[in-house]
């Protein structure tokens, strides 16, 4: 009868047959069939007919008889998953079962991940736990709980949504189903990407508002354990309260000092890892998103070094020739000596590009606390030394995402020292984490770690390092650069004690922004040993090629350079006309051949005397990038009249049929040829600071 009625779908007369049959015949396997056929569709995320039939087939017996089925059903399942689903319908149709159930499925579920012996928190076996059977425990009053059980499950909780969280690229695209929206994308709604937890359905393996989640389990507990917390406030709220919290954890018997202690932990814990996250993924989305992220500029904490140029007032409205006397005006500029880049002990200042990253108030509101909550976990030995016990047991120390915000806040702290350190560390996990392993992680991003050990090693006065990372880092360049993707900089206009200097950049993780930075810092290591009292024309030389970028910004050095050159009364340096293409320089050099130049001996040329022979097209085919700064209405026979004017007699030939040619380079693609001046004396360039 009840097949009958199953199969004609009359779910009230079946329903009531049911009943009769478990009732009368409990161990009958034709019963225990069908009722594993009714629960596998409690369970199952389906919505066709039959699944809807049986569902609505359940709902017709009695509570009672519904609470019996599925605890005799879960003693029939011998899979842990299984039997955990079951057990999960049973807790949630009938609260009253969590106080007898609930804690030994939770145990049972954790055990189960240890005999597995999971690699990542990210499981089956967690995720129903922390999900599922978890808010159920905590949320029920009647489950009494010793706080050190509480604080176990809390633990547990918190790393595996950090971890589901901060999963990169390679998991996710494991599992990547349809297309995301743009939406989706953003660090707060990372939850609802399409990643499968194995063992688990798609629906099963969503979980929205990770963070949200994870708060509301440190409240419960929080709660339960009697903290002093107000977790609808602010993550900066939370913060203060927790500092204020600590000040007094000394003063605390054993029971109480525990409990305040691991209150201030891991409050303070989940805002340092919700904010660092934050500005990670701001500033490195690829990490996390993979090509989702292409059209999202990754970004680099970097000293700035805008101040390379010196902070001498240039008036370009009222430019003067350089047939001046070279006594007068040659303006005073700052030297490497000048320049304090460390910033210790201070709050230092972070530019970023508002085109770069829209959000920056938020991104930079999110490395401030989190770099306050981790000051805080390190303040007292009670509270470092349980961070430092979660740290471990969660082994953060593999965590990609967490070294590049550890290094960029040793760096930001002024300790150069510990971010080398922490940048080498970064470049063994970046190995173990390829371009092939990482979609979308482009070249140079995967050489930030080149990029601020350059930096670094700068600011500590290690010029020698620093030029060899930035010219192993010119080898990822992409040329050509265009001139339309170079970073818009405001040109200095007060001095240095009126005006203020940034003291860091994030910076454009790209060829266009990082080759001109590198640029500056190979400047300011040679502008030191270029302008000390000793001599070194090749120290000279370099900066003279490093100072045609971005002209005229180093006009006022260059002059200075032109100064050290007359008092010197002579100068050598034969790369000169494989790599100067500057007019105006090239105008500089021309005039000081000539007797009211003051007849200085200029050794330009290899020693060989063969000419530089070009290989550039004709000047009307050459690139329009990066040109040498040229007064409009001049044109090019007019210049070349300017620099051979007043030479072209008493003069060696050679020289002046360089200083011809060199004129006809004019128009090269500037950083091309800096890129090929980089590559090409990178021996001779090392030598030099050597």
């Amino acid at each position: 009868m009840y097949t009958i009625e199953r199969n004609a779908e009359r779910t009230s007369s079946a329903g009531r047959l049911l009943y009769d049959i478990f009732v009368n015949f409990p161990d009958q396997p034709v019963v225990w069939r069908e009722i594993s056929v009714i629960t596998s569709a409690l369970r199952n995320d389906s919505q066709d007919k039959q699944t809807q039939f049986l569902r609505g087939l359940f709902e017709t017996l009695p509570g009672r008889i519904q609470c019996e089925m599925l605890l005799k059903a879960t003693e029939q399942c011998f899979n842990t998953l299984e039997r955990a689903e079951m057990l999960l319908l049973l807790l949630r149709r009938f609260p009253d079962s969590v106080v007898q159930h609930g804690v030994g499925l939770g145990e049972s579920l954790l055990e189960a991940e240890n005999i597995e012996d999971q690699e990542s928190p990210v499981n089956c076996y967690r995720k129903l736990f922390v999900c599922d059977v978890l808010p159920l425990i905590v949320n029920n009053p009647d489950v009494r709980l010793p706080a050190a059980l509480l604080y176990k499950y809390l633990n547990k909780a918190a790393e595996f949504y950090i971890n589901y969280v901060t999963r990169s690229a390679l998991v996710e695209n494991q599992y990547q189903g349809a297309q995301d929206t743009p939406d989706l994308l953003s660090p707060s709604k990372r939850s609802s990407q399409k990643c499968v937890i194995e063992g688990l359905t798609e629906k099963s393996s969503q979980i929205m508002d990770p963070w949200e989640q994870v708060f509301k389990i440190l409240s419960v507990v929080g709660v339960r354990c009697e903290w002093q917390m107000d977790m609808s406030r602010s993550f900066g709220d939370i913060l203060l309260k927790m500092k204020d919290v600590s000040r007094y954890i000394g003063n605390y018997d054993n029971e109480a000092h525990t409990k305040y202690k691991t209150q201030v932990v891991y409050s303070t814990v989940l805002v340092f890892f919700k904010n660092a996250f934050q500005y990670v993924s701001s500033i490195q989305p690829s990490l996390f998103q993979g090509p989702n992220a292409a059209n999202q500029t990754p970004l680099v904490l970097l000293e700035d070094v805008s101040s390379v140029y010196g902070d001498t007032d240039i008036d370009r409205s009222k430019h003067v020739h350089k047939k001046r006397k070279l006594a007068e005006g040659r303006e005073k500029t700052m030297s490497s000596d000048d320049e304090d880049p460390s910033g210790k002990g201070r709050n230092r200042h972070i530019a970023i590009p508002a085109a770069e990253l829209p959000n920056s108030a938020e991104v930079l509101e999110s490395f401030r606390l989190a770099r306050e909550s981790w000051e805080l976990l390190h303040s007292l030995e009670p509270l470092d030394k349980e961070f430092t016990r979660i740290c471990v047991s969660w082994k953060t120390d593999s965590w990609l995402w967490l070294r590049i915000f550890l290094t960029d806040m040793t760096l930001y702290q002024g300790q150069y020292k510990k971010a080398i350190a922490s940048l080498h560390h970064l470049a063994a996990l970046q190995g173990s984490h390829s371009p092939q392993q990482i979609p979308g992680q482009g070249p140079l991003e995967n050489q930030r770690a080149l990029i601020q050990l350059a930096t670094c090693h700068f600011a500590l006065g290690e010029y020698r390092f620093t030029c060899e990372k930035v010219l192993d880092l010119m080898c990822y360049m992409a040329l050509p650069i265009q001139e339309g993707t170079k970073l818009q900089e405001e040109q200095p206009k007060l001095k240095s004690k009126f005006r203020k200097v940034s003291e860091l950049k994030l910076w454009p993780c790209t060829s266009a922004a990082i080759m001109p930075y590198c640029l500056r810092l190979l400047l300011a290591c040679f502008k030191l040993r270029a302008f000390t009292d000793h001599r070194d024309d090749i120290a000279l030389g370099h900066a003279i090629v490093l100072l045609q970028h971005e002209w005229p910004r180093g006009e006022s050095l260059f002059l200075k350079a032109i100064n050290k050159i007359c008092q010197q009364g002579n100068f050598q340096y034969e790369n000169f006309f494989n790599y100067v293409t500057n007019i105006d320089m090239l105008e500089e050099f021309a005039y000081l051949r000539t007797q009211e130049g003051g007849k200085i001996n200029l050794e330009l040329l290899p020693n060989q005397g063969i000419l530089i022979k070009t290989s550039s097209p004709p000047l009307g085919l050459l690139q329009q990038e990066f040109l040498p700064v040229l007064q409009p209405s001049v044109q090019t026979a007019d210049r070349h009249h300017t620099v051979t004017r007043g030479i072209t007699k008493g003069v060696k030939e050679d020289f002046r049929l360089a200083m011809e040619r060199q004129v006809s380079r004019c128009r090269e693609n500037l950083m091309t040829v800096l890129h090929r001046f980089c590559i090409n004396e990178k021996v001779l360039l090392l030598q030099t600071l050597a």
